[in-house]
């Protein structure tokens, strides 16, 4: 076999691994590229800056046969009032003004509109968070204006109570029925204690229907694309790998309905 039929032959093999190669090269590309125009049905973006509140404080919490009393300072912050920019934000607000939004285990939050008033909880061992909220029930992320304790109750008098210590996650918005203009954007909103997620490698995995979403800031988002009817968000605490941060409440799923404007009258 002479030297240019052996140079003829290592350039047809050559040319024919490479032209393999290309092709499989452009079929993995092509999946790739398929896998990333994977549109999701729901988008997710950060909720506009809102006033800061830097001194609203809840200096004591009381709660005996039933009453709870909070102690409150602030420089601006009132409860009762509007927030200053509500009308611009394009979510729901709750006419009665900013609020405290008071959380007793797993349980939706109650919106409460003075200092003062009455509220029932089970005897036994309990997780009780509560924090300031802007009227349109975005909470104050702030560690003044916030109180998380684990609590006993007997006789509907808290008996004990102690700081958490461990990292937690609150579901705290949406909530409930949103109607007409209200449906359109949505504020997805939820409380830490003892973390604030990317500093601790940690990040909450949001369940929109199913639909998978990882945020790794805490902060209020706004959620679009939501059918009308009932929709459900599962909110999970989780570590740098994905995996369920093994902590108290975690995690928590809700449900709110969405509904057009009904019609008018004839």
């Amino acid at each position: 076999m002479n030297s240019k039929f052996i140079a003829f032959l290592f350039v047809i093999s050559f040319l024919t691994l490479s032209c393999k190669n290309t092709s499989e090269t452009e079929n993995v590309s092509d999946e790739n590229m398929e896998m990333n125009s994977e549109e999701k049905k729901f988008t997710i973006s950060p909720f506009s800056d809102s006033p800061a509140f830097p001194d609203a404080e809840i200096t004591s919490v009381n709660y005996q046969n039933s009453k709870f009393s909070f102690g409150i300072e602030a420089t601006d912050y009132q409860l009762g009032e509007q927030t200053s920019d509500a009308s611009t934000k394009m979510c729901a607000n709750s006419d009665k003004g900013q609020h405290i939004h008071l959380i007793v285990d797993n349980e939706p939050y109650a919106a409460k509109y003075t200092a003062d008033f009455d509220y029932e909880i089970e005897d036994g061992e309990h997780h009780m968070l509560a924090f300031l909220s802007r009227s349109y029930h975005e909470s104050i992320k702030t560690d003044a204006a916030h109180v998380a304790k684990k609590i006993t109750v007997n006789g509907n008098s808290i008996t004990e109570e102690s700081d958490i210590e461990e990292p937690m996650l609150f579901y705290s918005r949406p909530k409930g029925s949103y109607v007409g203009k209200d449906t359109e954007k949505i504020m997805l909103d939820f409380y830490l204690v003892n973390t604030n997620l990317s500093a601790d490698g940690y990040k909450v995995k949001a369940e929109i229907n199913g639909e998978e979403h990882m945020l790794d800031t805490w902060q209020p988002y706004f959620v679009e694309g939501l059918p009308m009817g009932i929709n459900s968000i599962r909110l999970t605490l989780v570590d740098k790998d994905g995996n369920r941060v093994d902590t108290p409440l975690n995690p928590v799923t809700r449900t709110f309905e969405l509904m057009e404007d009904p019609a008018p009258a004839d």
